[in-house]
């Protein structure tokens, strides 16, 4: 239901920082330069002058026989900087680009060679140098191979991978709701590889249909554990690159009713440390495992009343620090999210951060001076700011972002936290983009600066009936008449993947209308209400546990109350919109509430929770088979009867994340309720619906003229 995120917020974070993985600065040795591609070249930079050094050109990455240069998708560099491995012809996997080629390029012979070349092409995922750069790892058709780069032979060291026994990587579910992707990791002495298993052999399939590509339709598969459905079996294997032996890992407990979303070396090499969580993800376990025996001790555990939280470790694990002696841990169990240190057995335990304010991301350690270094907003839940203090629990809260920049601020730091790559900006379209010295606060390098206020976004708070406040931003008609009244459209998310309201440019907007809808007339509101991972505390976020599509549509709900009593406001043009979980919020609102929300524009929508994915639905509302009830209270298919308003429903036929499935059983409810409504299918689109020529324009003006004729702009 989250994969709203999969256009919005991919379009947010793109106009705030992320970039490919190819144009992210990638640190050097000596954490005083770094490396980025750029049109088909490697290039250095120094610092703090940025001296620019072209390491590899586009020549020296042009095969033998070939016209062209490689399309450097992504690169990395050996430990002793020496080899590149060069990511090209990356084909898509679910949601992001993870399989290709690979090319390995040697800056001191200017050979150039292409790994796997075996393999079908694109086939490949996830190759990586052994620590003493004499071999290669990757993954091929879900299974495991090593390639001797003295010899270039390829050995595989596992060989039952098949469609649904994945070696190396994950399944759908764990890529969608876990975000992993890179399933193994090569052991500190480059002697062995643990890797994950997963079996999803008993996952059923859900078949989409394929009715436009060929005179006979077919059916497309997708293996989708519904929820209350058993989750894929899961083990962590240790192989043995020498004898291709592989030993597994005797994590205890049914691996059809836990899921192991973190393993990682240790530092030293001795164990490994995994991560297991329980089905319904409210107790998390830390084993060590001995990679030759596969015995697995405990070290730590926690319980949640509602959920636990992954950790954002993507692929490095959790930080070890004081030479692998002591690990880091970001948890919620004293209200906020926070900080602290554990010892390797998991005996000993101290604070480091301590104040009613969340940890919002981890951005670099510096053992060196002792300092953590993160994002946190103890006074602004809409805004960010970086944050440093001691790792040994005893320091204060230093604030190292600028005090007269006020607003959404990120940071890129070298791994010794003494450059980084700052961005901010805020609501009023101020913007700055610079590197920037932290140990003297200066800045090296500006590359774009406008501190003009712009714009007409206005951040707001409202106060419910039920005492709780909501952050939002406004955004009013251009040119605005108080003396007028004006429609009103909300924009809508609500769930716990997402949040809507940031001080930052380009967060405020309707993108899919088209046109100028400010100059059209209309009020534009986002509310962000109890359940978004906002940084206010483990209660807010944890209040919507068993409680998604009642709570948060209340609060929502609640709000509009309140803001229809502004004399500006037009009570008889109410608008919602969304896509996926805020697809749901706008039919939960519509129908649950058709006094307040006259029309709504739902798209890619779960109008049954029942239908939706494991985990997500699990970790959020609990298990069906224990407690059904929430799940059918939630659901806006529960209230189809109650429609009033006016109705626009649009979903992908080929959408595998939310299923058309559910479009098709909420336009049966309302047919049977005798409801009158409109509905776009886009035939074999996915969950983003932007595949297809002409598909963006088309979605985007259906949406504008059905918000214009239903809910017309303009002051009255």
């Amino acid at each position: 239901m989250k994969k709203t995120i999969s256009l919005f917020f991919c379009f947010i974070l793109s106009l705030f920082f992320l970039t490919a993985n190819a144009q992210r600065p990638k640190w050097a040795n000596n954490n005083s330069s770094y490396y980025t591609a750029e049109k088909g070249e490697i290039i250095q930079y120094e610092l703090p002058n940025f001296t620019r050094n072209i390491i590899v050109d586009a020549k020296q990455l042009t095969p033998k026989g070939s016209a062209k240069a490689l399309e450097v998708k992504d690169f990395e560099f050996s430990k002793n900087e020496k080899l590149v491995l060069i990511y090209t012809n990356s084909k898509k996997v679910w949601r992001l680009e993870t399989r290709g080629d690979y090319w390995l390029f040697n800056t001191e012979t200017n050979d150039l060679r292409q790994i796997g070349k075996n393999r079908p092409e694109s086939s490949l995922m996830f190759a990586k140098l052994s620590p003493d750069n004499n071999s290669i790892a990757y993954v091929s058709k879900h299974n495991l191979y090593v390639e001797d780069l003295n010899s270039g032979k390829e050995t595989a060291l596992t060989t039952d991978g098949t469609d649904r026994l994945i070696n190396g990587t994950f399944d759908w579910a764990y890529e969608e709701e876990f975000n992993c992707r890179d399933g193994f990791r090569w052991s500190p002495d480059g002697k062995s590889i643990a890797f994950w298993q997963i079996d999803a052999t008993k996952i059923k399939n859900f078949l989409m249909i394929n009715n436009t590509d060929s005179i006979y339709s077919y059916t497309v598969p997708v293996e989708y554990p519904k929820v209350g459905q058993d989750p894929s079996a899961c083990k962590i294997g240790v192989v043995n690159i020498a004898s291709q032996q592989t030993t597994w890992m005797k994590v205890p407990g049914d691996s059809k009713q836990h899921y192991i979303p973190l393993m990682q070396w240790i530092p030293d090499g001795s164990s490994i440390l995994v991560e297991q969580l329980n089905r319904k993800q409210n107790e998390a376990k830390l084993f060590l495992c001995d990679p030759k025996s596969g015995d697995a001790s405990p070290i730590y555990s926690e319980k949640n009343t509602s959920w636990i939280d992954i950790l954002p470790t993507e692929n490095e694990g959790l930080k070890w620090i004081n030479n692998g002696k002591e690990f880091l841990w970001l948890t919620e169990k004293d209200g906020w999210k926070h900080l602290y240190k554990i010892r390797k057995n998991g005996k000993t335990e101290t604070l480091i951060t301590n104040g009613k304010y969340d940890v919002i991301d981890i951005k670099a350690v510096d053992e060196k001076n002792g300092l953590v270094y993160f994002l946190a907003s103890p006074d602004n839940a809409t805004q960010q700011y970086l944050y440093k203090t001691a790792l040994n629990g005893k320091g204060k809260l230093i604030k190292v972002s600028p005090a007269n920049e006020i607003g959404t601020h990120n940071y890129r730091l070298s791994p010794d936290a003494k450059y980084a790559e700052h961005r901010f900006s805020n609501h009023k379209n101020q913007k700055i983009s610079e590197w920037v010295n932290l140990s003297t606060q200066k800045t090296i390098k500006e590359t774009d600066r406008n501190m003009t206020a712009s714009g007409n976004v206005e951040m707001i708070q409202i106060t419910t009936v039920d005492n709780i406040t909501l952050d939002g931003w406004m955004i009013k008609p251009t040119p605005f008449d108080p003396a007028k009244k004006y429609p009103l459209l909300f924009y809508v998310y609500t769930e716990p993947a997402g949040a809507t309201v940031k001080d930052a440019a380009g967060y405020a907007s309707t993108f899919l209308y088209d046109g100028d809808i400010a100059a059209d007339g209309y009020i534009q509101i986002s509310l962000d209400g109890r359940g978004t991972p906002v940084p206010k505390g483990a209660e807010w976020r944890k209040s919507i546990y068993q409680n998604i599509g009642i709570l948060n549509t209340r609060d929502q709900a609640m709000a509009a109350k309140e803001i229809l009593k502004w004399s500006f406001v037009d009570k008889d043009r109410i608008a919602v919109w969304r896509w996926s979980g805020g697809g749901s919020t706008t039919l939960n609102l519509l129908f649950q509430y058709p006094e307040i929300y006259k029309t709504g524009i739902a798209i890619a929508a779960v109008p049954n929770q029942l239908l939706y994915d494991n985990i997500y639905q699990e970790r959020y509302m609990g298990l069906p088979q224990e407690n059904k009830e929430p799940f059918i209270k939630g659901s806006p298919i529960t209230y189809a009867n109650k429609l009033q308003g006016n109705l626009l429903l649009i979903h992908g036929t080929g959408d595998d994340n939310v299923h058309y499935q559910g479009a098709e059983m909420l336009v049966n409810e309302l047919v049977k309720n005798g409801k009158q409504f409109q509905m776009m299918s886009y035939p074999n689109r996915t969950h983003s619906i932007n595949e297809g020529e002409g598909t963006t324009e088309h979605l985007s003006k259906l949406y504008t003229q059905y918000l214009k004729e239903h809910c017309p702009g303009g002051g009255r």
